[in-house]
This record gives C-alpha cells, structure tokens and sequence, in this order.
C-alpha cells in the first residue's frame, strides 16, 4: 500500500508540475510578440547586430543567467544552472538580418536602412530570424522558473551572421565554434529551430540525417584569346567556352548524381566578360552554387565539376580553373537523438501535427554545430491557416503568424526537460 501511495504521489506531483510549465508558457505569449515586434522592427545585418545582442544580454541577465557577450563578434551566450547535477544541452538561435527592403504593411514594419556592397538597401528580418530570438528569449525565461526540474545545465546560443559575414570577415557559427562555445561546459547535444512562411501553424516538421543541404560557392575562370568580333578564327572565345562549361555541369545532375539517394543541384548564378559587343574577350568569370544532403554525392559532384571545367577549357583551345568555397555543410541530424527527442515534439505539438518532411537545398550553418556534437534541426509552421498565399524567405514580402511562436517555446521546453531528466 505504502508504495502504491507513494507512486500515486509522483504522478500527482509530476503532472502538477507539467501545469506549472504549461501555465508559464502560456504566460509569456505576450511578452514573446512585443520581443519579436522590436526586433522586427529593428534588425541588424550580419557582424553588426549591436542592438539585437544588448537586448538580448540584458533579458538574460534579469532572469538570473550568467550571461557572457562578444562571442563571435556579437554574439551572446547564456547558461541555466539546474538544481540537480547533469548533462549540458545547448538550444540555438540565429539573430541576424537581411538586406532585404520590407514591402509589408505592419505596425512594426522595418524601415531601417544602410549600405551593403555600395548598394544602397533596407534591412529586414526576411528569414524569421527575429522570431527565433524571441522564442529562445521566452524559453530561457520558462525554464529559469523550474530551476527545481532541471538535471543538468542549458546553454542558450544567441548566434550572429548565420546568413553569412561581410567579405573578409569571420562569423557565425563557424567563429563561435571556434571561440570555444560548445566548451566549458561542454555541450552533450544541441537543438535548434526555424519558422517556415509555408509551413501551417501549428505543424513541426523533422527528418532524420540530411535535414538541409551543404552550401558551396564556386569560382570559375576561364581563359581565352581576345580578337576583334569579326575575326573569331584568330582568337579563343571565353564566353562560349563558358556556355559549354554551364551546359556540361548540368550533366553531372542529370546524368552522374544519384537522385533517388538524394537531391543536388549546380547553379551558376553571375557570369562577368567582355566589354563591348565587337570584341571577344579575353577571359569570364562564373559563380555559382551546389547544394548536396549526401557527403560521398558531395565529393563526387566536386570532383566531377574539377575535371569537366578543366577538360571543356581544353577542348576548345583555352584554359579554365575553379575553386570551392564551403559556406555550410550538411544540416544532419542525428538518427538516434532525432528518435529521442520525436516524443517531446509529440508532446508539444500533438502526435498528428508533427510530421516527417522532405530535405531542401536550402543550407544552415547550424550544421557546423553538429559536426561537433550531435544535434537535431527542425521547422516549426508560420503560415495562417487557410492562407492562399505564403511568400518565400527571403523576399520583401515575407510574412509569419505570430500565433505559432508559443509552440516554438513548448517545443524547446519539453526536449530540454525531457533530455536533461
């Protein structure tokens, strides 16, 4: 009797402190809007998000965080101790903005401008990065109230120029790796998340391993012989090597590339030649991107886009070289903790409204994150119910409902409280 007493005990005190958590987040609703409003409001590009980190330092510092600044320029980190000794979690956001000029008609529209690249533009958070501070910002701040139900320690990574640092300079997560953000203490496991403009309120979706896709910047350039126009037997023309070169690299995809493993795509975005329309260059530049889910197909695809560029110059009586930037690699979740934490997303949002997705080539640096530690990354919906028309990231005319950032701060809560416990 005795122990049937004391078991009843434990299911009433762990369901009353369930509500506990649950009445809290409930609480923060309104706090989390009018955070994610300012930053809205005011965004910062990458490198530069001096206001956005000070904010953010000082709501984590009210709650009683140790809070550390300046990591990776303006970054900013924040640890909650628990009551009871355990393991280190880590829960990223990304804080910065876009150059991207805001089309949208809201009270708190940005219209914030600067110079980015000599050009001038507004400044918008087009990628609903706004909405990430806001959500690890009310978390921090749930969970700093239930100390008591904590195992363990929670990192909370406020993260800059995710969507890449100015030309010669260092950032995102590459830098805060760098600096030492997933030591002392070390960090077991991170989760991060992202609002998705066309994905419903309400929904989180997952997958396991390849989540989103590696980011390469590529630079090619060719070489060739200048001639007048007229006299194109006398010279060796770039812009047609470089045409043959675009026209090869596809067949990498659609004849190489295993597609039924997973996707990949090679896109050459700018080409720069010539001056004037009687006179065929000397050389032309091409950049572009690739984008891969699969390493082995990653490797490949590089190799492949080596040889063909070098082999297709030589063909046709010039010269051509290309080099590879990485910008991210893959987002990859892992199997078994993407299995462990499936429950708590479960719990958050209801079995039914969490959901396996496709991977997209879209790229995230917070997978430099997970080839230090385990991690999993998934999407949480921002569009409105019935919406006919969801506008992509990136664009002037991105727009989220502000209704599913409470499941974002759920879905957080219940992983670090299930994991750590």
């Amino acid at each position: 009797m005795k122990k049937t007493l004391i078991a009843i005990l434990v299911i009433v005190n762990g369901l009353a402190a369930q509500e506990s958590i649950q009445q809290d987040i409930i609480k923060i609703e309104e706090k989390l809007i009018e955070w994610r409003r300012d930053f809205h409001k005011n965004p910062e590009l990458s490198n530069r998000e001096y206001k956005t980190a000070k904010k953010i330092a000082k709501h984590l510092k009210e709650i009683g965080l140790k809070v550390e600044t300046n990591i990776a320029k303006t970054g900013v980190v924040a640890i909650l101790e628990g009551n009871q000794p355990g393991k280190v979690i880590a829960i990223r956001a990304d804080i910065d903005g876009l150059p991207v000029t805001e089309r949208n008609d809201l009270d708190f529209k940005s219209e914030v401008k600067t110079t980015f690249l000599n050009t001038e533009t507004g400044v918008m958070h087009a990628c609903g990065h706004d909405t990430h501070i806001a959500i690890l910002m009310a978390t921090a701040e749930v969970l700093s109230k239930h100390k008591d139900k904590i195992k363990g320690r929670i990192k909370f990574i406020f993260q800059p120029a995710e969507e890449g640092p100015p030309p010669g300079e260092e950032g995102g997560a590459k830098l805060m790796i760098k600096e030492g953000v997933l030591e002392n203490p070390k960090v077991e496991a991170i989760f991060g998340l992202h609002i998705n403009s066309q994905t419903p309120v309400g929904t989180i979706k997952y997958k396991t391993g390849g989540i989103m896709a590696s980011v390469e910047r590529f630079v090619i350039n060719v070489k060739g012989k200048q001639t007048h126009g007229s006299q194109p037997w006398s010279g060796v023309d770039p812009i047609l090597i470089s045409a043959k070169i675009i026209d090869g690299l596809q067949t990498i995809i659609s004849r190489e590339a295993e597609l039924t493993n997973e996707a990949a795509v090679i896109t050459v975005g700018k080409i720069t030649s010539g001056t004037r329309f009687n006179i065929i260059p000397e050389s032309s530049e091409m950049i572009g991107t690739v984008r891969t889910l699969d390493p082995r197909m990653r490797k490949m695809i590089e190799k492949r886009m080596k040889e063909m560029v070098e082999g297709i110059a030589e063909a046709y009586g010039g010269e051509a070289s290309i080099i590879f930037q990485n910008n991210t690699s893959i987002t990859y979740n892992d199997e078994a903790l993407t299995s462990q934490i499936l429950p708590s997303l479960q719990t958050a949002a209801g079995k039914s409204n969490v959901v396996i997705m496709k991977a997209t080539t879209g790229g995230e640096d917070f997978s430099y994150f997970q080839e230090k530690v385990p991690g999993v990354y998934f999407f949480l919906g921002g569009m409105s119910p019935g919406n006919k028309e969801s506008f992509p990231h990136h664009t002037p005319d991105f727009i989220i409902d502000e209704s599913g950032l409470l499941l974002g701060v759920k879905a957080f809560t219940q992983i670090a409280l299930d994991y750590l416990n």
